[in-house]
């Protein structure tokens, strides 16, 4: 499926930057970089005396990569699950899917049991009868999910997404 390419292309970009910075500061440490003394200046002449004369983009830079770090820090937390509710149910998930077998395109279906009641996340694109799609869910899967999972009686939201 296509939903986790994104984790996957951030984790590759994120790896080589760790890596080549890590090398980077490896053959620096041991003298082996271009065979560069520690103390060599990394840049040119003219760009320090700019740099020393007008300090700001060093503290545009600065922020920039802060705002960089806090993105990439809260990509990494909803990676892990932080924020989620409830645990995935590949049964109820299984069973949506079954429901739904008509309706064409479904990107993405998922079912989490919470605390306070069932999850249910699904994805269909903008040419998909969307009201054929809720009386589905509304007569039959929902009821049946519910049966399997927990009980007649437990609270259950329902997420459809519509792609453009």
């Amino acid at each position: 499926m296509r939903q986790y390419a994104g984790n996957r292309i951030g984790l590759a970009i994120v790896g080589a930057a760790l890596l080549g910075l890590g090398a980077y500061a490896w053959l620096r440490g041991h003298d082996r970089f271009f065979d560069l003394p520690p103390t060599a200046r990394v840049l040119p002449a003219p760009a320090r005396r700019a740099l020393a004369e007008d300090p700001w983009p060093l503290w545009f830079l600065a922020l920039g990569l802060l705002l960089l770090a806090l993105v990439a820090l809260r990509w990494l937390l909803l990676c892990l699950g932080w924020g989620r509710r409830g645990t995935h149910s590949g049964t109820g998930t299984a069973m949506l899917f079954v429901g739904l077998k008509g309706v064409d395109g479904l990107g993405r279906a998922g079912v989490r049991v919470a605390e306070d009641g069932l999850r249910i996340g699904l994805t269909c694109p903008a040419a998909a009868d969307v009201g054929a799609v809720v009386s589905k869910l509304d007569q039959d899967i929902v009821g049946r999910i519910r049966r399997e999972l927990r009980d007649d009686e437990t609270p259950t939201v329902v997420h459809l997404h519509v792609r453009r």
